[in-house]
């Protein structure tokens, strides 16, 4: 099948950083993946939500948003409290790919607060997303090792995600929006740097798909998803 500037049906959109894109927070960079640009940001918080207080433990969580101009079409601008349901259920997958990384009795009683916010959406956004979102991550972990408010980089464990789609019955790897828009079957899937599955979101449009289906999907993702841990390095 033909696809965006002939890629492979396993093969990645092109992928860059652009690190400290906000010199206002503690930790920031810029993911391109093909057309889709999303905004990292880390802020860090010396306090916890009230469950986490005197416990010793710290806490990671992610907001995601997308700008008005991000799409082909004005996409509404939301507001806290007036966030879609899409937005809520993307943000919550971000946060809890991203616990993963870390044991929060390494961090100290603080919260790191990680904005995912979409520049250009071209598929893949909530992918894009974690994987930055993860690199921005450790890069706010360092400054706090060279700020002296952490004795010692805590253990990392890479988190990094991917897209996967069925189209006219092929499955093929990162998919774009236009290949998001008609295909037959949408998933992403995320994963950690030793090569287990944290979460994967599947769904079928129009029939169900088949195993034989879902394992090529998994092998693409699994395929991507460790080329993506290159940027690790």
């Amino acid at each position: 099948m033909n696809r965006f500037q002939n890629r492979g049906t396993d093969s990645l959109r092109d992928v860059s950083l652009e690190w400290d894109f906000q010199p206002g927070a503690d930790a920031s960079l810029l993911i391109r993946m093909g057309g889709t640009h999303v905004i990292c940001g880390v802020s860090v918080e010396e306090k916890v939500p009230p469950f986490l207080k005197d416990t010793g433990k710290g806490w990671i969580t992610a907001e995601y948003g997308m700008l008005p101009c991000a799409t082909s079409s004005r996409y509404k601008r939301e507001v806290v409290g007036g966030r879609s349901g899409r937005t809520y259920e993307i943000q919550r997958l971000i946060g809890r790919s991203l616990r993963m990384m870390v044991d929060m009795s390494q961090i100290g009683e603080r919260t790191l607060r990680v904005d995912c916010d979409v520049l250009n959406a071209d598929g893949g956004t909530r992918t894009a997303s974690i994987t930055g979102g993860a690199l921005a991550l450790r890069l706010a972990l360092q400054k706090l090792v060279v700020d002296r408010k952490l004795q010692e980089m805590p253990k990392l464990l890479p988190v990094a995600a991917i897209s996967v789609g069925v189209i006219h019955g092929t499955p093929c790897l990162d998919l774009d929006y236009a290949e998001d828009s008609s295909a037959e079957v949408d998933a992403n899937f995320v994963m950690s740097g030793d090569g287990r599955w944290i979460e994967i979101q599947s769904t079928a449009e129009g029939v169900p798909f088949s195993n034989e289906d879902f394992l090529a999907m998994t092998s693409l993702a699994a395929k991507g998803i460790k080329e993506l841990f290159e940027l690790w390095k």
